[in-house]
């Protein structure tokens, strides 16, 4: 099992900023992120539309190509959760970063930004950057097929002994 993974991708969802009101005059989010056939699952922050997670989720990555899908829902006691957005997003240039050599540069330096398209979730440019000997991307996303919201996450990677690594 640990020789077909190519490492960890650890992802921080740190908060969302405007969500949608699903409730009375509020939401009780939670994240579900989904890669493949894994999926994990944020606590409920009650009674907000800008809930504070700061959570990490982690990742087994062996397909670098699959893309990484988060859900926002709100948590109902007595009915089924409702749906506040999703986001997708590729980790391809991510893992590119990964790949290079980056053990000599120095804290905050830029190894590539990935600029917002049709194709991902970005509201605004994401730089993928090295911090303590780690590469690390900030990635504000913008929520789909609901009225508002985004979704802030920090994605980091782990190589793990005996995996296939790069």
């Amino acid at each position: 099992m640990v020789d077909c993974l190519l490492g960890l991708l650890k992802v921080r969802v740190k908060r969302g900023v405007g969500l949608a009101i699903r409730d009375v005059r509020s939401s009780d989010p939670y994240v579900v992120l989904r890669m493949g056939k894994q999926k994990l699952k944020t606590r409920v922050i009650k009674k907000t539309v800008n809930p504070e997670w700061n959570e990490e989720l982690t990742l087994s990555v062996e397909d670098p190509t699959l893309p990484v899908r988060i859900e926002v829902y709100d948590k109902d006691w007595l009915s089924a959760d409702d749906a506040m957005g999703v986001a997708e997003f590729s980790i391809g240039p991510f893992v590119e970063a990964v790949g290079m050599n980056t053990e000599n540069l120095p804290d905050g330096t830029i190894i590539n930004k990935v600029m917002p398209c049709r194709q991902n979730c970005l509201s605004e440019e994401s730089a993928i950057y090295c911090s303590k000997g780690k590469v690390v991307q900030d990635l504000v996303l913008r929520l789909r097929n609901v009225e508002c919201g985004e979704l802030e996450i920090q994605l980091e990677w782990f190589n793990i002994p005996g995996g296939k690594g790069f």
